[in-house]
């Protein structure tokens, strides 16, 4: 069932490539297959999840034998990899790996050879994939995700993106979250296009891949923009999809100049995968990831339990259910418990649902919904106001304690030539008085993890005096 190894295109040797690597779709099922051999029986298998050829070859053989596969990310410190290992009860390492004082063994991948027999297809409810989260508030927790999580993710994308084996998809993501990993090699995968992995995801690797679709996030297609003459290169694309942070307003408006395509947005978590999504024939609005994709339900719910209305302005906690879900946090029993309400589970992030079922997210219940003075204030509707000047190239805004208002609007921007009051004044023009930061601090830059995503947690610690 996953993955399907297989091409329109027919089996060029160009099929699958990564960072200048490339293998055919018969080269890549031989040498996962005769690996998978070597495996069978695995509790979990741990791969060193750079970004690199070998790690696709080392999930597709996971997911071939049947063993859950803990990606590893290759910047993750000693301390954090030891709790990886030891929580996720893999029994050995896939591939290479240069970790220090790694108390497992390693199997490495075969290139060649047929495997002694017909390997036994996994069931649909086997995990497929253990994937760490950040681990921003404690240690990092094991996601467990089965293949018809995974299956009905991909099927429900490829139909709201009409991705078939036509396509080309270019990306240079990580390999250790859903969007690199799950979207941007299972997917390629399991639809039957060309994937071209460009290793680092460059504003001019992205112009040479001669792609049709393109996965990106935000700070990936910011920097495509600061390049006009390879974002001119991408007008001959099909789709452009943006997601694992929001995409700033004036990003989505210079892509669609340079490009004259509309980027699409969407929503998701490592515990749902993708849920949400723009539409490859809707319309696509700036801020807005659509509404969800088949086999996804979704309902806003506000503080006091009760649904909220679908009014395009009223913000409540965005809960989703469906084929997509997580089985679980893995050895976290309570911490599953907690993050469900029946069949539905908590995403803790805010959102509006608008009278045609689409959405926007706000940001983070725990720090994107700002309580102050009586009203609630969503982080995102301050920031997309600041971002629209043209002096501002990067901003955050964050709600720090008050003892009046019991929490202050405070932005942090990296901005040239325009003063805190002057933004100040912009935001109370442009929404409401109440929503206007109390002061704003202007930084170099804003401190970011490998997908982009801003730590706010970061920036409450700093200073928050202009």
């Amino acid at each position: 069932m996953l993955p399907t190894l297989h091409g329109a295109f027919g089996d060029g040797e160009g099929a699958v490539e990564v960072a200048g690597e490339r293998v055919s779709w018969s080269q890549l099922a031989e040498a996962a297959s005769a690996t998978a051999a070597q495996i069978m029986g695995a509790s979990a298998v741990a791969i060193d999840a750079s970004a690199t050829l070998a790690t696709v070859v080392a999930v597709v053989a996971g997911l071939t034998a049947g063993a859950p596969v803990v990606p590893v990310p290759p910047d993750a410190g000693p301390s954090e990899r030891a709790h990886i290992l030891r929580d996720s009860g893999a029994t050995l390492v896939l591939g290479t790996h240069s970790w220090l004082d790694c108390p497992l063994p390693v199997v490495p991948l075969a290139t060649t050879g047929r495997t002694p027999a017909a390997l036994p297809e996994p069931t649909a409810t086997a995990t497929a994939l253990i994937i760490y989260t950040s681990g921003t508030t404690g240690a990092p927790k094991g996601v467990v995700l089965s293949r018809a999580a995974l299956a009905a993710g991909l099927d429900g994308l490829a139909d709201a993106w009409q991705w078939t084996p036509a396509d080309t998809l270019v990306h240079g993501l990580p390999l250790f979250h859903v969007h690199g990993l799950v979207l941007g090699v299972l997917g390629a995968l399991r639809v039957g296009s060309r994937l071209v992995h460009t290793g680092r995801p460059t504003a001019t690797a992205y112009a040479a891949a001669g792609g049709s679709l393109y996965f990106g996030v935000p700070t990936v297609w910011g920097r495509v923009c600061a390049d006009p003459a390879a974002a001119a290169q991408l007008a001959g694309a099909r789709l452009l999809v943006s997601g694992s942070a929001p995409l700033p307003v004036p990003v989505f408006e210079q892509l669609q100049a340079l490009t004259g395509h509309a980027p699409v947005e969407r929503y998701g978590m490592t515990e749902t995968m993708i849920t949400l999504s723009t539409r490859a024939d809707g319309e696509r609005r700036p801020g807005w990831v659509g509404t969800p994709i088949a086999g996804v339900q979704t309902r806003l719910i506000g503080d006091d339990g009760h649904a909220v209305a679908h009014d395009g302005n009223t913000i409540g906690e965005l809960h989703v259910a469906g084929a997509t879900l997580f089985d679980g946090y893995l050895n976290r029993p309570d911490a599953t418990a907690e993050s469900f309400d029946g069949e539905w589970f908590r995403t803790g992030d805010a959102a509006v649902i608008d009278a045609g079922g689409v959405h926007r997210i706000v940001g983070r219940q725990s720090q994107d919904i700002i309580k102050t003075g009586g009203f609630k204030v969503g982080a995102g509707e301050v920031e997309a106001v600041l971002l629209a000047h043209p002096a501002v190239a990067e901003c955050a805004v964050v709600g720090l304690a008050d003892d009046d208002l019991g929490e202050r609007i405070v932005a942090f921007v990296v901005a040239d030539g325009v003063s805190a009051a002057e933004l100040i004044d912009l935001v109370g023009r442009e929404l409401n008085a109440h929503k206007r930061p109390r002061s704003v601090v202007f930084i170099d830059s804003l401190p970011r993890n490998a997908m982009g995503k801003v730590l706010k947690t970061t920036l409450r610690q700093a200073p928050a005096s202009e």
